[in-house]
């Protein structure tokens, strides 16, 4: 008989007046460029989906491979490549501008509409009668990346989101690289935006997100393409997500000191580039209320966040919970397991 998992620790727990009333378990890994972790939490071997918080790792395709200079892009198509945004107006736009560059149109998106995450854009849409389409999708920027690279490689663009097309097996090989791991064997699914996503340890994704902050072992064209990923989504901290965005908020404060991305079912990564360090979490339960709370503490404790930041972001760092009248009932706070 196989032996039982241990269970995760708890990572945040949400109060109600004065007791605990849920508590959400995960894991943590920080890790430095070498892949060794100077901080770790629970089952951080185990693999799982990282979602969209490896964006920044697809991101290196669209900027090494040539094709963000060939079609003239700047910081801004790169920050969007690396966004799960809100599907407010200017991101919008800046996809739709974007497709424009490249021959391209929200026909050519294959990630699916989805109605913006932001209130008042969605609010606009349903006043002004229009049905959402692909380019309020969270992940229209990413896709108009891959749509870019497709281009400059003269490979076919529908059809991009398949496992076998060249576009995929060039992130494949990428990832591959700077998680330091073969992904010959790796579970795989199908993620919300149609692409194939593959289940990877999660100290390795940490592991990446170190070489994205210290990239010096990576190849010449890689290392650049690190600095200007980082540096763009330090540039335009709300084209990589939305008003009131966890990430954006934080990377308003942080500029390139922590770049942070979150990813669907509770995981999310970090890049510190001062402190030479990955970070990577997942939340059991997928909560992302929890892996929020859970990386706020993270990054003030290894130098991401300062005290004066930390002062500015305290409602992020520990929300109130609030009941319908708006009175204060609780609170969502990192675990002992969390606290220095």
């Amino acid at each position: 008989m196989d032996e039982p998992i241990p269970a995760n620790p708890v990572l945040v727990e949400v109060t109600r007046g004065a007791m605990v009333e849920s508590r959400h378990r995960g894991a943590v890994a920080v890790v430095d460029a070498a892949g060794t972790p100077v901080f770790a939490l629970g089952a951080i071997d185990a693999a799982v989906y990282p979602r969209s918080a490896i964006k920044p790792l697809q991101a290196l395709a669209l900027v090494e491979s040539g094709a963000a200079d060939a079609f003239k892009l700047g910081p801004e198509e790169i920050a969007l490549a690396c966004a799960s945004h809100s599907g407010e107006p200017r991101h919008v736009a800046g996809v739709e501008r974007w497709l424009g560059k490249i021959g391209c149109t929200a026909a050519d998106l294959e990630c699916g509409p989805q109605a913006p995450t932001d209130e008042e854009a969605f609010r606009a849409l349903v006043r002004a009668g229009c049905p959402p389409t692909p380019l309020h999708n969270n992940c229209s920027g990413k896709h108009a990346g891959f749509l870019t690279v497709a281009r400059h490689r003269g490979e076919p663009t529908k059809g991009y989101i398949g496992f076998d097309h060249p576009v995929q097996k060039l992130l494949r090989s990428i990832l591959a690289a700077m998680i330091g791991a073969d992904l010959a064997v790796a579970p795989r699914g199908i993620d919300g935006c149609g692409i194939p996503v593959l289940a990877v340890p999660l100290v390795k994704i940490a592991t990446a997100m170190a070489r994205m902050a210290v990239p010096d072992s990576q190849p010449a064209q890689r290392r650049d393409a690190a600095r200007r990923i980082r540096a763009a989504m330090a540039a335009h901290p709300f084209l990589a997500g939305g008003t009131r965005r966890f990430g954006t908020r934080v990377m308003t404060e942080t500029g390139e000191k922590a770049l942070v991305k979150g990813g669907a079912e509770g995981v999310y990564c970090a890049i510190l580039p001062d402190a030479g360090l990955g970070i990577a979490l997942k939340i059991d339960d997928g909560a992302g209320r929890a892996a929020e709370v859970a990386m706020a503490s993270l990054l003030c404790r290894f130098g991401g966040l300062g005290r004066a930041q930390a002062i500015r972001l305290a409602d992020a760092i520990e929300p109130t919970v609030r009941n319908w009248a708006g009175r204060e009932v609780g609170r969502i706070r990192p675990a002992q397991t969390l606290r220095p």
